[in-house]
């Protein structure tokens, strides 16, 4: 793991921009490539200065979204049996497929914003909603959505803990972010009424 790290790091260096433009845009197009991980690491070197975040965003939502786009037309155009090929020459695993269609079929365009925050189904999601055939409108909203917050919520953890990348990319190949996330969210909302609580007695 510390050699992939390092050599991603060494990638990183030389194409910059570039690098998270080609990783994000291979991910979410189908092309199992260790997207999230390279944007952290993007994220490290804005945190020293030799990136900046702001660039990083921008470039990673459209690589984001135009990969997922690619994605969905691919899907939608080959069909089952292209995805059956698909997987096998990427070696996808069943179990992410399985993952993301059940989600897709549930949830519809909804699925596409959070599947960005599920481990192996942002991989599948743009190729599965083209196969079976989601309106193209609503996936591109949603689309774009789910790009903008995942970029976002990545490439913020990374500037925010860079000093400990490497652990924050470990945590977040154990735990889904989406768990991470709704953790967060509720340790939030707990504090923030615990907060009016004592701001009310204060108050009385």
């Amino acid at each position: 793991m510390h050699d992939i790290l390092q050599i991603l790091r060494e990638w990183l260096t030389e194409w910059g921009y570039w690098a998270v433009a080609g990783a994000l845009l291979l991910e979410n197009a189908g092309v199992p490539v260790p997207g999230e991980t390279i944007l952290i690491l993007a994220s490290v070197l804005a945190y020293k200065s030799e990136l900046r975040l702001p660039i990083i965003i921008a470039v990673g939502t459209a690589a984001a979204t135009l990969g997922d786009n690619i994605g969905y037309w691919i899907g939608r155009e080959g069909g089952r049996p292209l995805l059956e090929k698909w997987k096998a020459f990427f070696r996808v695993r069943d179990a992410h497929i399985q993952r993301g269609e059940d989600l897709l079929e549930k949830h519809g365009p909804v699925a596409i914003f959070f599947a960005r925050f599920i481990a192996g189904a942002r991989i599948v999601a743009g190729p599965l909603a083209g196969v079976l055939h989601m309106h193209w409108r609503r996936f591109a909203l949603f689309n774009f959505l789910g790009a903008v917050v995942w970029v976002s919520v990545i490439s913020s953890l990374g500037y925010l803990f860079g000093s400990q990348a490497d652990r924050l990319i470990v945590l977040l190949k154990k735990v889904d972010l989406v768990v991470l996330v709704a953790a967060l969210a509720a340790a939030a909302v707990v504090w923030l009424r615990a907060r009016r609580r004592r701001k009310e007695r204060r108050e009385s």
